[in-house]
């Protein structure tokens, strides 16, 4: 009988005291032996569901927080132990500046995907526009970025057209078999709906779709089932790194020292205008009762940011002087600032993304020497999009499928070109003055494919011809020009 695989591989069990943000099972891979195995067996996929719900969900909802600047430590209650002093919390979301840093310079410049026969490329160039592939592929490397992983699901719709759409990380996971190919053996997404405060799943395998009635207990009654013909699982995950882990997830600690640090300078700089005041001498404070509490004249004192000291006795028996005063903590401001920009650049330097505010990156660099700066994120993105185009070839796989099915066309996978294009300003003017100053040539096509803003240069190049056949030859100008001449001059002729 099938067992599924155990999630927490590590000997190590999270506990309230570990300083650890998330479980060691928080970013676990779902195993099993076979999709017929596991449908067999619905208490393990229970299982997984709940671990899901339990362990993986809310280390996605904590760096979806931190994307949107709700950043959890600077957040929590109780961050000061005196209720009567300032309070602020200051947010800084570098987590948002990563991520979208990440995903314009990654796909700001969509990326292309070109296949030699033309035909089959006019076919997929519709697919792409259909389902708007650009701002698609976008929102995948930004998700990719902030949670680590992306999934992406195929269908037809009512119309017999290929559509494909991400869907959430905090509901979906993918199970593997238990072979070293790692080969997807079926999909899990499951959906609560508030009003009716049911859950469904949807469980997504090689050649069907079913879904179950998920109960309080786990427990999944099946209540639908439906084959499909994309010949693989229609839902794709697509891997940010080899660990699945977030581009800014490893500088967590980093972000919540940057903003608890920046709060306390703030709480300083207001505590400061409530400084308490420091009487040295024998005055009346109101209060004669010899009998009264300490603690109590101690909080009165606190509470109206007075504090009265007797002064010390001299050697004769004598009093000291009387002397009133301000006393507040002192603050290294330098200090602080330095600390700061410290734990900045550390945050840039682990996420490898530049610190545009930096004098040193000067806003008139060319493209050539910004690369320089940006070696660590070319390094990135180079491991990214290998891993990216492996899942974008596995969509058009599926799709690929269908249409040799469906007698709607067929072609090879391997043959497709993705290509991406980091967005960085280029000055390709001089850089083609200095190769043709030298004696070089360039074809139209290459000169149009390295225009940013043309998708297909073989269809631009198709474009300008048609153009020009319209346009009408000399003779056919020069008629048309007589013919429209005035009568009176054709009979001077």
């Amino acid at each position: 009988m099938a067992k599924v695989n155990e999630f927490e591989t590590a000997e190590y069990k999270y506990s309230k005291s570990s300083k650890q943000r998330f479980t060691d099972s928080a970013n676990d891979h779902y195993t099993y032996t076979s999709a017929e195995d596991i449908l067999d067996n619905l208490p393990d996929l229970s299982k997984m569901i709940q671990h899901h719900q339990e362990n993986q969900a809310p280390r996605l909802r904590e760096l979806e927080k931190y994307y949107k600047g709700e950043n959890t430590t600077i957040l929590r209650e109780n961050r000061r132990r005196e209720e009567h002093l300032a309070d602020n919390r200051a947010i800084h979301n570098f987590a948002k500046y990563v991520s979208q840093f990440i995903q314009g310079y990654m796909v700001g410049i969509p990326l292309k995907t070109t296949y030699p026969n033309e035909g089959t490329n006019e076919q997929l160039r519709d697919i792409n526009r259909v389902n708007d592939a650009d701002e698609h592929n976008s929102e995948l490397i930004l998700a990719l970025s902030i949670y680590g992983r992306a999934y992406e699901l195929l269908y037809r719709n009512q119309y017999d057209e290929f559509r494909f759409t991400d869907v959430s990380v905090l509901n979906t996971f993918v199970v593997y078999d238990t072979s070293v190919e790692r080969l997807p053996l079926c999909a899990v997404r499951y959906i609560y709906d508030a009003i009716t405060e049911k859950t469904t799943v949807y469980v997504y395998t090689v050649d069907s779709i079913v879904q179950y009635d998920l109960g309080n207990d786990f427990k999944l009654t099946e209540t639908k089932s439906e084959s499909h013909a994309f010949g693989g699982v229609p839902i794709i995950e697509y891997e940010n790194n080899k660990f699945r882990q977030g581009d800014f997830e490893d500088v967590l600690s980093l972000i919540d020292m940057y903003d608890s640090a920046q709060s306390d300078l703030a709480n300083y700089s207001q505590d400061l205008n409530d400084a308490m005041l420091v009487i040295k001498g024998r005055l009346e404070l109101g209060n004669d009762d010899a009998d009264s509490d300490p603690i109590e004249a101690a909080q009165r004192m606190k509470k109206a940011n007075t504090l009265y000291l007797e002064p010390p006795m001299d050697v004769n028996g004598g009093e000291g002087n009387v002397d009133a005063g301000y006393i507040y903590k002192e603050y290294d401001v330098a200090g602080s600032e330095a600390y700061k920009t410290r734990i900045a650049n550390d945050i840039h330097l682990f996420t490898a993304t530049p610190n545009l505010s930096d004098e040193n990156f000067a806003g008139n660099m060319s493209g050539e020497v910004m690369k320089y700066k940006l070696f660590l994120m070319e390094q990135k993105r180079a491991a990214k999009e290998r891993r990216f185009k492996r899942s974008l070839r596995d969509r058009y796989r599926l799709i690929q499928n269908v249409m040799s099915i469906a007698k709607e066309g067929t072609f090879d996978v391997s043959l497709l070109q993705i290509t991406f294009t980091e967005n960085l300003p280029k000055d390709i003017a001089n850089e083609m003055k200095w190769f043709t100053d030298a004696g070089g040539q360039l074809s139209q096509k290459t000169m149009i494919s390295n225009l940013p803003f043309i998708e297909n240069a073989d269809e631009e190049i198709t474009q300008i011809k048609e153009e020009e056949n319209k346009k009408p030859t000399n003779q056919q100008a020069e008629r048309l020009f007589n013919e429209n001449l005035p009568e009176e001059v054709n009979d001077d002729e």
